[in-house]
């Protein structure tokens, strides 16, 4: 979280495996609305994208929803009409000030950033903060409302 946020509520759920952390997307995703920023945070292969995926089905978007480590930021229209999602991901930015440069703000849209720590809490005083870490049996995801209520 950044300096001076507080979080209004916190979330953890284990993860066993990949189909479950689709499917802990595809009930995040169908809570999400239009304006909803979330920031997920974890190592490489912790399960970031998956999760997006998960999202992607809930939210009802043209798919498939894949990492977008080299295009920077993907839109996903909705085919349920719903908010888009605009898929994002900061890894191979070097600051926030070039996140800002993307011009992601979209009130219309749900804007999900994969390595959005940092970089991208410009895009919303309320947003969800998602880490994920490995564990022994899993994942432990972390979900936490910033300004904002847990949609879970």
């Amino acid at each position: 979280m950044a300096s001076g946020d507080s979080p209004s509520a916190t979330v953890v759920r284990e993860v066993e495996s990949a189909e479950a952390m689709v499917e802990l997307g595809r009930l995040l995703g169908m809570r999400l609305r239009a304006g909803d920023v979330v920031l997920l945070s974890g190592d490489l292969g912790a399960g970031k994208t998956t999760l997006m995926r998960g999202v992607g089905e809930g939210l009802g978007v043209r798919g498939p929803v894949t990492s977008p480590t080299f295009v920077i930021a993907r839109r996903h229209p909705s085919v349920v009409d719903g908010p888009d999602l605009i898929h994002a991901d900061a890894y191979r930015l070097g600051s926030a000030g070039e996140f800002e440069d993307l011009d992601l703000d979209d009130d219309t849209a749900v804007v999900c950033v994969e390595w959005g720590r940092d970089r991208a809490e410009s895009l919303g005083q309320r947003r969800i903060e998602i880490d994920i870490e490995h564990t022994p049996s899993g994942r432990s995801v972390t979900i936490t409302g910033v300004r904002r209520e847990v949609p879970l």
